[in-house]
């Protein structure tokens, strides 16, 4: 993950500054090379490369995706700031809005207190009708105070598991492996030689997929769409893909997406990885 991007989750970068300078960026030299008609490739471009070198999508609805994208995944001020370097009407405020991003800054930050307090404000039923996502938030408060007390005191972690977690994972199987492996962090030293499915619960990807799903359901009780219209759109392109290829049309080897910023000439981020995921 590109630091940055890392930063930015963190809290640590301005928001809107962020999106400004990379995310924008990116993107738009991104849709500009795979619109450009241009190619500097050897040996000589295919003849799909050149079919889909002709197909120009036009700026507005480039810009509607990233507006939507940024909307979607709780950013009102990075909206608001695009709105106005594309000439796009501003969208009316929404609170909604930025308290999905403020929810998703405290599970980013590893304030899973803070976060499901401002949800329960937000919608005190949300959790009572998905238990799952109530234990994930649950489990990575755990590993949140694992995490602090290494090497430490654990009761506070054995506390918190035997009052919040363990009434849950005694009705629910899944809910008790996953506890069993979590309470494993307290046991083993928090190094290199942690295995692989133990290290994977310390890494911030487990903050990230938490906070996916917490904005998911966020969006879905409030009846919009789960998801911005290019992660629709980048899964509708694989599929697409995967079924032309089944049906041994004449492709070239591999495809870029063009959504990493290896694929983007001149940005100097080669080392940085995808910015839509799927």
């Amino acid at each position: 993950m590109s630091s940055w991007s890392a930063a930015l989750e963190l809290g640590e970068l301005d928001l809107d500054s962020a999106f400004r300078d990379a995310v924008f960026s990116q993107l738009r030299q991104s849709f500009d090379r795979m619109n450009s008609s241009t190619s500097t490739a050897t040996p000589p471009q295919h003849a799909f490369e050149k079919r889909a070198a002709d197909v120009k999508a036009p700026k507005s609805d480039i810009n509607a995706l990233i507006l939507d994208y940024l909307m979607m995944e709780g950013y009102p001020n990075a909206a608001a700031k695009f709105c106005k370097e594309a000439n796009l009407q501003p969208q009316q405020p929404d609170p909604s809005i930025q308290t999905r991003q403020d929810i998703q800054h405290a599970i980013h930050s590893g304030n899973i207190e803070t976060a499901i307090s401002a949800l329960n404000k937000l919608d005190p039923e949300l959790l009572d009708t998905d238990p799952k996502l109530h234990f994930a938030l649950l489990r990575l408060q755990l590993v949140e105070l694992i995490r602090q007390c290494n090497n430490g005191d654990v009761t506070p972690a054995l506390d918190f598991a035997t009052k919040n977690l363990g009434p849950r994972a005694a009705a629910n199987r899944e809910f008790l492996e996953d506890l069993e492996q979590t309470m494993a962090l307290v046991i083993f030293p928090h190094d290199k030689n942690l295995r692989p499915e133990l290290a994977s619960l310390l890494n911030p990807d487990l903050r990230r997929t938490t906070a996916a799903r917490v904005n998911e359901a966020m969006l879905l009780r409030q009846n919009q769409r789960r998801e911005a219209a290019i992660r629709q759109l980048v899964r509708m392109r694989a599929w697409a893909e995967t079924s032309a290829r089944a049906k041994k049309k004449d492709l070239p080897e591999s495809i870029e997406l063009g959504l990493t910023a290896s694929s983007v000439e001149g940005t100097g981020e080669g080392d940085n990885e995808a910015m839509i995921t799927t």
